[in-house]
C-alpha cells in the first residue's frame, strides 16, 4: 500500500512530465522573445549564439547526461501507473538495433520511462545497449527544450540523425521509433489497439541500410492512461486534426483524464503499462534495399509483432477477442 506522502510525490512526478510535454516548448520560446524587450536581453542574445553553434549536435547523436536519466523523479513517474518493461529475449551488444515502438498513444509514457530514462533499468536488463528514442525533429530547434530532450538520450526522428547513430563504429546502438507517430495518436482511444503501419515502411528501410535487426515493441495500456474524443474519418473535426497535423508536425487532439479540483484535468489515470520488448529479426546489409526487401521484412515485422501482442494480451488485462487492427 502506498502512503499518502507516496501518493502526492507521484502525481507531482506525473504533473512534472505532462505540463514538461504540453508547455515547456512554449513558456521557453515566449521567454527567450519577452527578454529581447527587457534589461536582460542579453539572455536572448547569448542564447541564440549558443543555438546557432550547437545548432548540428542533436543530429550528431545528441547529449545525454546520465544523471538526468537517473532522477529519482523517474521512479516516482514508473509507480503511479506502474509502468512495467519486460524483455522476451536479448539483444547482442555486438550489433545494432531498431526498436518500432507501438503505440503512440497521447504522450508516449511507456516507451519515454523505458527507453529515455533508467527507471526500469533498461541498461541492466540489456547490458552495452544504447537507446535512442526518435522524436519530432522540430522539437529540437526549441530553445532549452531541445537540451531537455537531448539530456534524456532523445534525437531527432530524421535520415540524418538516425544514419549517424546506426553508422558509427560503436555497436549496440538502438533507435527507438515511435512508427505510428502523431497520425497513431489520433487513434489513441482506451480499448483500441490500431496502429499506423500498414505505409509505414522508412523504419525497415533504415534497419536495412545499415544491417541493424529489427524489434517489435509493444505498450499494453499506453492508450488508457487518457480519454480521447474521437472523430470518424470524413468529419470536419478529422479534417482540422489532419490539415493541422499536416503543417505543425503532431496532431491537435482532444484528451482529458483525472483531476485534483474537478471531475476532469491533465492527470493521467494510473493505468498499468506494460512495454514488451520482443525478439529481434535479423537484418541483412543493404546499403541501397530494394522495394521488394523492404516490403518483405515490412511483412515479417508486422507478423512478429501480431504475434506478441497475441501472447502477451492476456497477461496485461486485453480481452483474448481483442486483435491488433493496422491502417
Amino acid at each position: 500500500m502506498k502512503t499518502p506522502k507516496k501518493q502526492r510525490i507521484e502525481i507531482v512526478s506525473v504533473y512534472q512530465f505532462v505540463l514538461t510535454f504540453l508547455f515547456m516548448g512554449l513558456f521557453f520560446s515566449l521567454l527567450f522573445f519577452f527578454l529581447f524587450f527587457t534589461s536582460f536581453w542579453f539572455l536572448s542574445v547569448l542564447y541564440l549564439v549558443w543555438l546557432f553553434l550547437d545548432w548540428d549536435t542533436p543530429d550528431r547523436g545528441g547529449r545525454r547526461f546520465e544523471w538526468v536519466r537517473n532522477w529519482k523523479v523517474w521512479e516516482h513517474f514508473r509507480d503511479y501507473y506502474p509502468i512495467k518493461l519486460v524483455k522476451t529475449a536479448e539483444l547482442s551488444p555486438d550489433k545494432n538495433y531498431v526498436l518500432g515502438s507501438h503505440p503512440h498513444g497521447i504522450m508516449c509514457a511507456g516507451s519515454f520511462c523505458n527507453f529515455a530514462t533508467e527507471s526500469n533499468g533498461f541498461s541492466r536488463q540489456f547490458p552495452g545497449i544504447r537507446p535512442f528514442l526518435a522524436g519530432l525533429a522540430g522539437l529540437f530547434r526549441i530553445p532549452v527544450y531541445r537540451d531537455y530532450l537531448m539530456s534524456c538520450g532523445l534525437c531527432p526522428v530524421s535520415r540524418q540523425s538516425l544514419d549517424f547513430v546506426l553508422s558509427g563504429p560503436q555497436r549496440g546502438q538502438a533507435v527507438v521509433i515511435l512508427v505510428g507517430g502523431a497520425n497513431e495518436s489520433l487513434h489513441g482511444v482506451p480499448g483500441e489497439h490500431c496502429l499506423t503501419l500498414l505505409k509505414r515502411q522508412g523504419f525497415v528501410r533504415l534497419a536495412l541500410r545499415h544491417g541493424a535487426s529489427l524489434v517489435p515493441v509493444y505498450s499494453f495500456g499506453e492508450n488508457e492512461i487518457f480519454t480521447q474524443a474521437s472523430f470518424g474519418i470524413g468529419s470536419w473535426q478529422r479534417t482540422l486534426q489532419a490539415a493541422f497535423k499536416k503543417f505543425t508536425g503532431f496532431a491537435p487532439c482532444i484528451f482529458w483524464g483525472r483531476g485534483l479540483l474537478f471531475r476532469w484535468g491533465l492527470l493521467p489515470f494510473p493505468v498499468p503499462i506494460t512495454t514488451v520488448v520482443g525478439c529481434p529479426i535479423p537484418v541483412p546489409y543493404r546499403p541501397n534495399p530494394s522495394q521488394e526487401e523492404v516490403d518483405w521484412y515490412h511483412k515479417i515485422y508486422m507478423e512478429a509483432l501480431e504475434q506478441m501482442f497475441e501472447e502477451h494480451k492476456e497477461s496485461c488485462g486485453v480481452s483474448p477477442s481483442t486483435h491488433l487492427r493496422f491502417i
